[in-house]
């Protein structure tokens, strides 16, 4: 008889960040769709897995400045991961990774013949000889991997594993708060919400900053107030520039915001995604990416939106300022915005990852009947 298996999802920090945001999503798809899910991640502080209809199994790991402390802190978390899934008994879960990080599940779930599922959202990660072990693990202990776009399919395939795009869709929470709707008279708003990296483009919006002073910038940081303080000590900020720390709820800076950009770098970190320009186009607002990576796959330059390299600063300007003053080319662009936004539904995105599932509890199935007959219980 088909039963539908457990769900032992994993996950290493617990924060605001995007794949977290879109685990969340995932797993209230799940348990709608009647799945009983068992959550592995960070305790102590609040994110966006928190709160959710699963059984926690907390673990112990937070985010260090420094590196060694940071790389034994990480390690420490995998062994804690692998215990936890070994407690299972074999072949009676299916264990839902999400990134590259927790490959101690991963291993845990091999040796006791889990069935495993991936879902990866990164590429750029550092050190390189860490992402190639990450990724060794996956190609040996993996039965199925869940890339969130095209490109990192391609960027980033795992040879000898079924691999299938889901991309990344909003909650139904977020676009039931998402308004759209002209915006009111006043200073023009630029908005970006990213983690407090250089590679993420935060000194080019700073400098955009200084170049347009007219209009207003809000960055948004998935960091502590304590570390952006320190981060930005003794800089002399433009006035035009309001820094926010990590937001639980970012319903107020899409609301007020004009436009949002991403200015990641492609040569040091290319987007795979990025939620946060779909976020964007769910309020009706254009956007601006690189022309690189994952948003390639959501932008189309001059429809939506505009794909320009973070360091042309010139034409970032010339299209910001254009947006700002032209109303009929914003209108228009506001409006695809909005259509593309739509077609990243929760159900597109969870078509593939049910398939995968099907696949494992289908297998499931056959073990319990086999070992039924080993017992003699058939």
């Amino acid at each position: 008889m088909f039963v539908k298996s457990n769900i032992v999802a994993v996950h290493l920090f617990n924060d605001f960040s995007g794949s977290p945001k879109v685990l969340s999503t995932v797993i209230k798809n799940l348990v709608k769709r009647g799945y009983e899910v068992d959550l592995i991640t960070s305790g102590g502080s609040e994110g966006a897995l928190s709160l959710l209809p699963v059984n926690y199994k907390w673990i112990t790991y937070r985010f260090f400045q420094s590196g060694g402390v940071r790389l034994m802190a990480y390690f420490w978390s995998q062994l804690i991961i692998f215990m936890k899934i070994w407690a299972y008994p074999p072949s009676s879960v299916t264990v839902y990774v999400n990134t590259l990080l927790p490959f101690g599940a991963a291993i845990a779930a091999r040796l006791r013949k889990q069935h495993l599922v991936y879902h990866l959202h990164e590429t750029s990660l550092k050190p390189l000889l860490l992402k190639r072990f990450l990724k060794w693990v996956v190609s040996c202990c993996a039965d199925h991997v869940i890339y969130v776009s095209h490109f990192l399919a391609k960027e980033e395939r795992i040879e000898g594993v079924p691999g299938h795009v889901a991309y990344n869709a909003l909650s139904a929470e977020f676009i039931n708060k998402a308004k759209p709707g002209a915006k009111k008279k006043g200073v023009f708003n630029v908005l970006m919400l990213c983690s407090l990296k250089a590679y993420k483009g935060v000194e080019e919006f700073i400098s955009l900053c200084n170049k347009l002073p007219h209009l207003r910038f809000e960055l948004v940081l998935n960091a502590d107030r304590e570390i952006i303080d320190s981060y930005f000590k003794e800089r002399n900020l433009p006035k035009n520039l309001f820094i926010y720390s990590s937001q639980k709820d970012v319903t107020p800076f899409y609301r007020r915001a004009n436009l949002v950009l991403n200015l990641s770098k492609p040569d040091q970190w290319k987007e795979t995604f990025g939620l946060t320009l779909l976020e964007g186009m769910q309020y009706g607002l254009p956007v601006i990416a690189p022309p690189a990576g994952g948003p390639c796959e959501i932008v189309v330059s001059s429809l939506n939106g505009y794909l320009i390299h973070p360091s042309n600063q010139p034409k970032l300007i010339e299209a910001i300022h254009r947006l700002s003053v032209d109303r009929e080319l914003y209108q228009s662009m506001s409006h695809q915005a909005l259509r593309t936004a739509s077609s990243f539904t929760e159900k597109a995105m969870m078509r593939p990852i049910l398939k995968c599932l099907k696949e494992s509890e289908n297998k499931l199935d056959m073990e319990r009947y086999f070992d039924e007959i080993k017992t003699g219980a058939c």
